[in-house]
């Protein structure tokens, strides 16, 4: 094999491989919010899911990209379990669209004649254009040029390649030949993490007639295969969701490779029959282009009957990591690259936050018995949290963030801080409060009793929607827990100085009530904050690209 043609195999799929990274990069950015809202609105029932990770990938041009996006929507608390499987199911049939695109366009027109104008334009609108949008649909078309030049490439590299090769070699097709190509589609994939360019290599091969149809479908199960290795190390590391979303989408996709590795034959046999009815699709890259949707959406028919019992069974998977408190629930590095997800995501872990210091804080000021060895437990809980958190916020930081999110974060580290002071300030309440039983008069342990129910009142998140909660109603329960602090403070000291009560007691008495009002206070600022983190206006989108066309128009 001469340097020519290994040169040409090189460069013709990094070329593939970069345009279709430009074409889903430009696309991704020029649907804007609209994926999310497909994602987030169209995924009720399994038809509508399937129709929708079908239109995504077909639109987006990489299953890779919307099953990572997938698993970012249930972590983020978008999509269950059971939407995003057959959100997975429907992009694994948009993805055979990448075939149809190199079977029809590849091998019946012109490459350069459509690649290169494309490039030229869509460079133009990409450097000249001030609105994002269109910028990002210029972003797209060069990478659509761009990507067929890659298949230019790899078609004249594929028919040099013939004069090397004893294609009496690649004649056999028993099961060993079967598999062994089987995992050549599967490798392929794995080291180019690209299921479309595995695809593209396959059908221009199979096109200039260097591998038989029969071998090439066989690359074409093993590239589908491979497209499991992205989920699975995006589910690396990453919260229990992404871990059952991964597998969903390892499953489907083994049932699918292994039904039609062993009914090959007659999938093959079927594909020949139909395109001897459909004029122009005769051609080898076509059937296997046929071939490919055939049996991903066989693979949805098999799945229909058995999904429902397999998100059960992945429900009661993946536990390990909810037992312990400490790790994140909804937070992982897939969701770093959409700050809209994370954003999302994070307001939820901080909720959790919330809730948790909250029964902290109540069991501290609710119980006279000691719970100081459960409450540094559930502290170190918490620091541990704060800490994955502060982690997530930094990655975000790093990363290009949207006008109007970017401040919000600021927020995120705020609120968690105030959490953090709660979860302290209960410990300390639960010391001193479990300490040796004040002697004071009647009127004093009633009116201390009172203020103590009042604060776990003040407490019971549960009555408020955390991430939307009501300011002024914050602010009454703060200015109310501040009057009766004071009364009780006044009461106390009056006491003392009639010696009714120990000046040590007083003291310390003080002290406890000034903590417990603290703490309500810290969580009531961390709620209203989190709150604030929370709230994004709607209309974001729509103003910033009113405001950009209004400075073109002027």
């Amino acid at each position: 094999m001469t340097w020519e043609i290994i040169s040409g195999l090189v460069g013709g799929v990094g070329m593939f491989i970069l345009g279709m990274t430009l074409m889903t990069d430009g696309l991704k950015i020029a649907a804007g919010k609209a994926l999310r809202k497909i994602l987030e609105h169209s995924t009720h029932t399994r038809y509508r899911a399937l129709s929708s990770g079908f239109l995504i990938t077909s639109l987006v041009q990489s299953s890779s990209a919307v099953t990572v996006a997938t698993i970012g929507f249930v972590n983020a608390g978008l999509l269950k379990l059971s939407q995003s499987v057959w959100v997975i199911y429907g992009s694994n049939v948009g993805t055979t669209m990448t075939g149809w695109l190199v079977a029809f366009l590849g091998f019946h027109i012109n490459i350069q004649l459509m690649a290169l104008p494309a490039i030229g334009v869509g460079m133009f609108l990409k450097l000249l254009s001030n609105h994002e949008r269109r910028a990002a649909y210029g972003l797209a078309l060069t990478g659509f040029g761009v990507l067929f030049l890659g298949i230019d490439i790899l078609k004249s590299t594929f028919a040099g390649l013939e004069q090397h090769i004893d294609l009496q070699m690649l004649s056999g097709t028993g099961i060993t030949e079967l598999l062994m190509f089987l995992g050549l589609g599967f490798v392929m994939t794995l080291l180019m993490q690209s299921s479309s360019a595995a695809m593209a290599l396959t059908l221009t091969a199979a096109g200039s007639g260097l591998i038989p149809l029969e071998l090439a479908a066989a690359m074409v199960i093993g590239s589908n295969l491979g497209t499991t290795s992205t989920a699975v190390i995006a589910a690396i590391g990453a919260t229990s969701n992404a871990k059952r979303v991964a597998a969903s989408h390892v499953i489907f996709n083994l049932v699918t490779g292994a039904v039609a590795i062993l009914t090959l034959p007659l999938w093959l046999w079927l594909v020949q029959e139909v395109s001897g009815f459909i004029e122009g699709t005769s051609h080898t890259a076509t059937l296997l282009a046929i071939f490919h949707t055939v049996f991903n959406v066989l693979g949805v028919l098999l799945m229909w009957a058995f999904t429902a019992r397999m998100v059960t069974y992945l429900e009661q998977r993946f536990v390990e990591a909810d037992v312990d408190e400490a790790n994140p629930r909804y937070l992982d590095a897939t969701m770093v690259d959409t700050p809209d997800l994370a954003h999302q995501a994070l307001g939820l872990e901080l909720a959790r936050v919330a809730d948790l210091v909250s029964t902290m804080a109540k069991d501290a000021i609710s119980t006279e018995s000691s719970q100081s060895q459960r409450l540094r437990r559930d502290h170190q809980v918490v620091i541990r949290l704060v800490e994955n958190i502060v982690k997530f916020i930094n990655a975000l930081q790093k990363v290009e963030l949207p006008d109007y999110l970017a401040p919000k974060f600021i927020l995120a580290l705020a609120s968690a801080r105030y959490f953090v002071e709660v979860a302290e300030l209960a410990h300390k309440v639960d010391v001193a409060q479990s300490a040796e039983p004040a002697k004071l008069t009647q009127e004093l342990h009633s009116d201390i009793n009172e203020f103590r129910k009042h604060a776990v009142s003040a407490l019971e998140i549960d009555n408020y929607d955390i991430l939307h909660c009501d300011v002024a109603l914050g602010e009454k329960v703060a200015h109310d827990m501040d009057i009766e602090y004071e009364r009780l403070k006044t009461h106390l000291l009056r006491q003392g100085a009639l010696g009714n009560v120990p000046v040590r007691q007083v003291v310390s008495n003080v002290e406890l009530l000034k903590n417990t009002e603290r703490l309500v206070l810290e969580m009531l600022k961390g709620i209203t904050t989190l709150s604030d983190f929370s709230q994004i206006p709607e209309s974001n989108e729509t103003d910033e690209e009113e405001v950009l066309e209004e400075k073109e128009t002027s």
